[in-house]
Parts: C-alpha cells; sequence; structure tokens
C-alpha cells in the first residue's frame, strides 16, 4: 500500500524553556555530585530535583538524573554541553542532555484490543502524559474513528509473517517522517524483526499481559489460570531482539484466586496493562529511565 506524507514541525513548548534534565552514568567515586553542582552553578542554574543510585560505592556505577531551571537556557544551553565534555573525559561518564521544552513525538502501535491505546488517549487529552502523538498504526482498522476525532494521523498497515519486511518498512518510514522519538506498542500483537528494533534501541516500549518473566508469548492469561496462580500482572519494558526479555521499566499485579476463571483474569489483567504501560510511557518521556545492560534505573 502507499502511505501518503506530510511535513511535521516539532514543538517547542514555551512555558518549559528554561528546564531540562541531565542524565549521567560513570563509575563511582568520591566528589562526582560536587562535581555536577557546582558545574551548574556556574551557569546560574538551579537544582529542581535530584536522585541518585550506587551499584557499590566502592567500585560500582553511580547512576544521577538532575532537573534544572536555568534563565535564558536556550542562549546557554550550547556552551554548557561543551562545557560538560571535560568534565564527562575526566570522569568517564556516559551522558544526556534533555531539554523540556522540545516535547516528545510518540508513535502508537496497536491491533485489536483497544485499552492501552484509550489510556494513553486519556493521559495525552488530561496533560499527564508530556508529549506529542504523532501518529497511531495499526494491523486492523478498529481504532480509527476514536484516534481520527482527536486530530491524529492513523494508518492502517496489515502486518503479517509473509509481508513483515515490507511492513517495516512503510513503518520506518512513517516514523521518520513523522519525526518520532519514542513507539509505544500498546497491544501491537505482531513480533518486530532485528532491522526494526535496531532503528529504535531502548525506544520502543512494550506492555506484555503477563507479570514476565512468567508465562511468556502468547495467550498467558489460559497457560496462568492452568497453573493455577494466585497473582496476575503486567509487565512494561523495552523491545529487545529476545522476546519479551528486554529492560523492565514497571510491573504490577492483583491478587485473584480459584474463582476467577480466564474471562476473569483478562478483564483484572486488561487494567493492570493499562496502568503500567501509562506509567512507563510517563517516565520515558521525562526522562526518568536509565537503561544498564538489560536492567533499568527508575527515577520516579
Amino acid at each position: 500500500m502507499s502511505v501518503q506524507h506530510m511535513k511535521v514541525t516539532k514543538r517547542i513548548d514555551p512555558k518549559y524553556q528554561n528546564e531540562a534534565v541531565l542524565l549521567v552514568k560513570c563509575p563511582d567515586k568520591p566528589g562526582i555530585v560536587a562535581v555536577l553542582s557546582e558545574f551548574l552553578h556556574t551557569f546560574d542554574a538551579n537544582i529542581i530535583e535530584s536522585s541518585q543510585y550506587s551499584t557499590n560505592p566502592e567500585n560500582g556505577t553511580f547512576f544521577i538524573r538532575l532537573a534544572y531551571y536555568c534563565d535564558q537556557l536556550a542562549d546557554k544551553a550550547e556552551q554548557m554541553e561543551k562545557n560538560f565534555a571535560g568534565i564527562a573525559r575526566a570522569f568517564d561518564m556516559h551522558y544526556e542532555f534533555h531539554y523540556r521544552a522540545q516535547t516528545k513525538r510518540a508513535a502508537i502501535f496497536v491491533s485489536k484490543e483497544p485499552h492501552c491505546l484509550l489510556e494513553l488517549l486519556w493521559e495525552y487529552q488530561n496533560g499527564d502524559l508530556n508529549m506529542d502523538i504523532g501518529v497511531v498504526i495499526s494491523n486492523y482498522e478498529d481504532s480509527r474513528d476514536m484516534v481520527e476525532a482527536l486530530g491524529i494521523p492513523f494508518y492502517y498497515i496489515p502486518a503479517n509473517k509473509d509481508i513483515r519486511e515490507q511492513v517495516e518498512a512503510q513503518q520506518i518510514a512513517l516514523m521518520e517522517e513523522f519525526e518520532i522519538d519514542v513507539l509505544i506498542l500498546a497491544r501491537y500483537m505482531q513480533i518486530l524483526t532485528p532491522n526494526f528494533v535496531k532503528h529504535f534501541e531502548n525506544r520502543i516500549i512494550n506492555i506484555h499481559h503477563s507479570f514476565l518473566p512468567a508465562f511468556i508469548g502468547a495467550d498467558p492469561y489460559a497457560r496462568a489460570f492452568a497453573r493455577g496462580v494466585k497473582l496476575i500482572g503486567a509487565t512494561s519494558h523495552y523491545v529487545t531482539n529476545d522476546l519479551d526479555e528486554g529492560p523492565i521499566i514497571e510491573q504490577d499485579v492483583e491478587r485473584v484466586d480459584h474463582r476467577s476463571d480466564v474471562k476473569e483474569l483478562r478483564k483484572i489483567g486488561s487494567k493492570i496493562e493499562r496502568r503500567v504501560l501509562a506509567k512507563a510511557v510517563k517516565w520515558h518521556v521525562e526522562n526518568r529511565i536509565l537503561v544498564e545492560g538489560n536492567k533499568t534505573i527508575v527515577f520516579h
């Protein structure tokens, strides 16, 4: 199928023009926090939130998230990043500057079940997700009306294993056209190829309708029922080429018992899925997550 493209301009939110986040990962040693604080102070920046974690204070890895306010940040940002490069070299830091005014653009992928999509649309409408939804892509038409009613472009792209490469080429083109920063799989029931995943490393967020690592793959509620579980849950994670085994961002559970059949488990599970995925997306767009191997550090 052909895809019509449009020119997209990312939104700048002026009310956050002087706010930013600095994420840092480095070998732990004394003086890191002091150096970072002094660096921000030299630009008259005020730290408004600080969270840190060390795997081991003797020879571990140190992680920190600093949210700060800096008057006239747009004029200072380039020089700040240039000056920080020297500090990063001295402390062997991996770091990222994120500017809150530069609103992230999301693409939502969905199949037939709309509950996770609806939760994201609701959070987006009420302002609890600081992002723009650039496009929704689905291999079913079911969600078109609810998406287009909000002025969000909707693309129906049929998908199956026989045409997967063609489909993903179209999807990648759309991600580039809409300048997408994060991809959200809101119950998109298709396996992504390694080629697709490598284009968006640590930028694809999935919701799995199971409390991983239990019941990986398809139809976990039926298998959970057969196993007689007493807790069911959901897991949101970054997508890697290992099915349902990427870095976990958020999980939640609810207690069930022998009275709960498969239908009831799915009903309870869908509620968990919605809130778990929404939290994971929120933390990602607020730059609260650092990936370390196959784990995450989440400063929430």
